[in-house]
């Protein structure tokens, strides 16, 4: 099990097998605070998809709430890379580029 202070690689590797959350976090790798909804609009998938996904990338401690909103009697949050978190840009890196959706020779 990992210290206090030290990642979790295995959790952190495993969370990283899902392709959106690597997409997700290659979108935050600017370390601006975005929220779910502004990454589903960028990444083109659904809201709820992807606020499970950085919920979950936020267990493994990769990124954190860093601020909440009312915005229309609801709160939204948004994240960015966690303090700290510059192995997981590192691990991030270890995986290949996610290749685009089309078939372009």
């Amino acid at each position: 099990m990992a210290g206090k202070d030290k990642p979790d690689l295995q959790a952190l590797l495993t969370a990283l097998r899902h392709e959106l959350r690597r997409r997700i976090l290659r979108v935050m790798a600017d370390g601006e605070p975005i929220s779910p909804c502004e990454l589903s609009d960028r990444l083109g998938e659904s809201v709820s998809n992807v606020s499970y996904h950085v919920r979950v990338l936020a267990e493994h401690a990769v990124v954190e709430s860093v601020e909440e909103r009312q915005v229309r009697g609801a709160t939204q949050h948004f994240y960015r890379f966690a303090r700290g978190a510059e192995w997981a840009k590192k691990v991030l890196e270890e995986f290949e580029e996610d290749p685009p959706d089309d078939d372009a020779s």
